[in-house]
């Protein structure tokens, strides 16, 4: 446990000295006391995706993302909230929002990150031109102290203030500093000079000292005082933030369009900025060739970046909005007027409605894009929070890229080029200590830069270690002894959080990766080539934590952790464990470790992490591999094996079907057997069809139209081989009636199952032989076709690990197709249309497998089942169903794969009418359905077989 909290999204590692998850005040109280007793610390921390490091240390890291996650008030006539730290900005503003208001400081991790780690932080995201950041929003905040007493941070008059003073307790300590070193004019002034420009207003460097001064205590402004200025920002090194009241803004208007301008360089993006930014946009963000080019690479980022033109070296988007369509598109027709004479873009593309949310994903995804780089170079974060004024945009760029090519650097740039902030990274090889002294030699210069042109060395990612290091440099020495006597004074015994802003951490020491260390050799047998090794694979994680986003959020990743909301089921977790034992382990087997057992324990290999983490960490592939290493030292269990070689017993039990199907159905034989192999007792166990696919295809007359259209060669896999054989009889009606010649050859089973239960030496042999025998039939025109989504894509996926002959595999690979590709293609082509099938009314609800959506999409069954005219088709918008081929019959993860179906489907095929047909193209799928909700689902193949003429 403690591994998997030793990093965040940051470079940096410091193995903790315990985790706790505190239930209540009381128990934060009860760990205060004994970090005291104990001389420890405590590091406070929600989802984790700091970039600076704040959330780690050699402390005690007190997680309150699990149950400090309740909204507990809202007012709707002062528009406020109060919300305890644990809760999710999109959660909170999905709440909001039927009331007409919204928190508005917006970050590219709003769907995950937390409020209490936004206040620590200061986020402001891509609204903040509009919205502000959070410091703005915070009204009040509820502490307990670092000797355990219970405050209340607001805004206070200079009378309450003075009131304050007198108290003999911790809270008037620190009203007592905070005036003392404040009210002198000429410590005043001294500030003022050395922070950040005033009109910079993502500013985060120190404590926020120059907010305070704009108060009627220590100015003549017309603000009341208050303290929460000073703790947003403070990331968690004052106090203990158990709830937070936040001011709201009213919903933008309705109508949007996004303005995407392309540049053919940075130079002329950065000099449009400016221009641009006199059009009251509502966001003005950018991406440089470096982060499009990435987006090519990611599955889930390739239907996002439909707009792109040509090879833009960067695109600016620009967000206008109006309540009237007319007023909207006069604004449109004025930036583009604006933007044509200054004559530096060479495409303006204009998106509404769904593509602006597409674009702006592609946008969001730069962070954890940039964990996609193969190898040990990376896109290191150090520098990429600088905000100057934007008046000094593009000279500060134009300076900063000077000083970039004397390192032979070409930084990444994008983000928030209309709040005079661009996420800047130089590329460095953290393992090698010559690119370390790079990191503390480039970040040294950077902070000199950003001094020169006043501005703020942390604009938004806060300090952290990385950055605060500098804040001497950035405000003055002056300066930041005041910083360093009010951390003092709130926290005399330095418990809270330390080694971030005052006495840091040194910027370049408790990297993630000991440099120059001797670079792990791992074998395996799947081949990781592709990311350099197993190893590499698992590094790609760089923790920006996309995984831990809510099913309210759409898409799949990660069904375990969506169930639990335990950080040890996020993909993340397994990357960071397998990680941290490949790297440490002294053992032979690296892999022979039960901690990694017990984090890939409810990973359901569903693969969406292969294609919604934005680093296309594979953890499915990770976890089979790993379960191969580790049941080499302590063998499998008698469950395992029979699920591996389920096939082969499914065949043994063919031949007496009836018989097997009433051991498997009937209630007294059924539950020894679930008795015996730790199986449910609540799950129903599939019934064998009472003649196989495989027999029927020997004994049926395959003749077609000598004019058929297409020759196809068909798979028949395991599952509809001996479980689904009416919807194979169904697949092979249908094509035969659409006039396609469909061939068969003897062929080994997929291998599924020996894969999910990490049988990969049985799984290659399949592989191999697969490959084999259909590599020189299979081509363009003569594709191989399958109905089991997760056994086809075994091909496009597993097998080119797997093979000896990796180029046939590929070849292979790139002409296989699950049926719903293959008749969706054909139906583009012209060769199907609605007029062979039924013009009948029909409703239709699909659930897609999990295999289907990484690998492939959806819409492909969408559009099949569409095909006759009156078939009415949505898409349930649900993650994974939960059953994961065995998971879901395993006793001890039953209560899990329900949990998962609860989470989005079920609910959703309850809800439909029992007139309305459920369809879903995963067996396990179906089983789980009709386990879960009592209804049975049908292949999208057999609905359309029963629509046709």
């Amino acid at each position: 446990m403690k591994s998997l909290y030793a990093t965040d999204a940051s470079v940096y590692r410091m193995l903790p000295l315990a985790v706790a998850f505190p239930m209540d005040e009381a128990d934060i109280k009860i760990l205060i006391s004994f970090a005291q007793k104990h001389k420890t610390s405590l590091i406070p921390r929600t989802a984790g995706t700091s970039l600076a490091g704040q959330c780690v240390g050699t402390g005690i890291v007190v997680d309150v993302s699990k149950y400090f996650n309740q909204i507990l008030s809202f007012n709707a006539l002062e528009k406020t909230v109060t919300v305890q730290p644990g809760v999710v900005r999109d959660v909170l503003n999905n709440y909001l929002k039927p009331f007409g208001v919204l928190f508005g400081p917006n970050t590219s991790t709003s769907n995950r990150c937390m409020i209490g780690g936004m206040v620590g932080n200061n986020s402001s995201g891509t609204t903040s031109i509009q919205n502000g950041v959070t410091r703005d929003k915070v009204k009040a905040l509820s502490t307990i102290l670092s000797d355990g007493s219970e405050v209340v941070f607001s805004e206070i008059s200079s009378e309450n203030f003075q009131k304050k003073l007198q108290l003999e307790t911790l809270e008037g300590e620190i009203y007592k500093t905070i005036y003392s070193e404040l009210a002198p004019k000429s410590v005043q002034s001294h500030i003022l000079k050395e922070f950040p420009k005033p009109e910079i207003h993502r500013r985060n460097t120190g404590y926020a000292i120059d907010k305070l001064l704009d108060s009627d205590v220590f100015s003549n402004s017309e603000n009341p005082f208050n303290m929460c200025q000073l703790l947003s920002g403070s990331e968690g090194t004052l106090a203990f933030t158990t709830s937070i009241t936040l001011k709201l803004d009213e919903l933008p208007p309705a109508e949007s369009a996004l303005i995407c301008l392309h540049f053919a360089s940075i130079e002329a993006c950065l000099k449009s900025v400016e221009t641009v930014m006199q059009h009251n946009l509502h966001t003005c963000e950018m991406m440089d060739k470096t982060i499009l080019d990435l987006t090519k690479h990611n599955k889930t980022q390739q239907a996002n970046r439909q707009f792109v033109e040509g090879d833009p070296e960067a695109i600016l988007m620009c967000e206008v909005r109006s309540n009237s369509t007319t007023d909207l598109d006069l604004q449109i027709e004025n930036l583009l007027t604006v933007v044509s004479n200054l004559h530096l873009s060479y495409a303006q593309v204009v998106l509404k409605g769904e593509t602006i949310n597409q674009a702006m994903e592609l946008r969001k995804a730069g962070l954890g894009l940039l964990g996609n780089i193969i190898g040990d170079k990376k896109a290191a974060a150090c520098i990429e929070d600088t905000a100057v004024a934007l008046s000094d945009l593009s000279s500060y760029i134009s300076d900063f890229t000077k000083l970039m090519a004397s390192y032979n650097q070409k930084a990444v740039y994008y983000a928030h080029a209309g709040a005079g902030e661009l996420h800047l990274r130089p590329i460095l090889n953290l393992k090698q200590q010559e690119d370390v002294v790079l990191f503390r030699k480039i970040t040294t210069d950077v902070a000199s830069l950003v001094k020169r042109y006043q501005g703020s060395m942390s604009g938004e990612h806060g300090d952290g270690i990385v950055r605060a290091e500098f804040i001497p440099l950035m405000i003055g020495q002056a300066n930041y002894d005041i910083l360093k006597r009010i951390k003092s004074a709130f926290d005399p015994h330095n418990i809270f959080n330390p080694g971030k802003i005052v006495d840091a951490f040194p910027m370049d020491e408790n990297l993630r990766y000991q440099p120059n260390r001797e670079e792990p050799q791992v074998e395996t047998l799947l081949d990781f080539s592709a990311s350099l090794g197993i190893l590499r694979e698992a590094e790609k994680c760089n923790g920006s934590g996309d995984c831990r986003k809510l099913p309210e959020f759409g898409g799949t990743m990660c069904p375990s952790y969506r169930a639990t909301r335990n950080e040890k089921d996020t993909t993340r977790a397994r990357a960071n464990a397998l990680r941290e034992f490949l790297t440490t382990s002294e053992k032979a087997n690296k892999f022979n470790h039960k901690e990694l057992k017990d984090v890939f324990d409810l990973c359901i290999s569903c693969k969406a992490c292969a294609s919604e983490c934005p680093s296309s960490v594979d953890v499915a592939t990770l976890k089979a591999e790993f379960e191969y290493q580790y049941q080499k030292e302590n063998g499998s269990s008698l469950r395992t094996k029979l699920f591996a070689y389920n096939n082969k017993l499914n065949g043994y039990g063919s031949r007496f079907s009836g018989l097997t199907n009433f051991i498997f159905s009937n209630g007294f034989t059924s539950i020894i057997i679930k008795k015996s192999l730790r199986i449910a007792d609540e799950r129903s166990l599939p019934l064998i069809s009472s003649k196989s696919l495989g027999e029927y295809i020997l004994n049926s007359n395959n003749q077609v139209n000598k004019n058929f259209i297409k020759t196809i060669y068909f798979f028949n896999d395991e599952f509809t081989n001996h479980l689904d054989t009416e919807i194979g009889r169904d697949a092979l009606h249908l094509l035969k009636a659409l006039n396609y010649e469909v061939k068969f050859v003897k062929h080994e089973e997929s291998g599924r199952a020996f894969i999910s239960k990490g049988f990969l030496e049985q799984a290659k042999k399949l592989a191999n032989n697969n490959v084999t025998v259909f590599s020189e039939i299979i081509s363009e025109t003569t594709p191989l076709i399958g109905i089991e989504p997760s056994a086809i894509l075994t091909f496009r996926d597993e097998y080119i690990k797997l093979a000896n002959n990796k180029e046939a595999a590929e070849k292979l690979a790139k002409n296989t197709f699950y049926i719903e590709e293959f008749l969706q293609q054909e139906i583009a082509l012209g060769n199907i249309t609605p007029n062979q099938f039924t013009s009948e009314i029909e409703t239709i609800k699909f659930h897609g497998h999990c295999h289907q959506k990484a690998l492939s999409n959806q819409k492909t069954s969408f559009d099949i089942l569409n095909l006759p005219k009156n078939y009415k088709v949505t898409i349930i918008t649900s993650g994974c169903c939960g059953m994961a081929g065995s998971f879901g019959y395993e006793k001890e993860h039953y209560e899990i794969s329900m949990q998962i179906g609860e989470q989005t489907l079920f609910p959703a095929i309850r809800k439909a009418s029992k007139e309305i047909v459920i369809a879903a193209n995963g067996t396990s799928c179906r089983h789980q359905i009709l386990d879960g909700t009592k209804r049975q689902a049908l292949h999208p193949i057999t609905i359309l077989k029963r629509a046709l003429l």
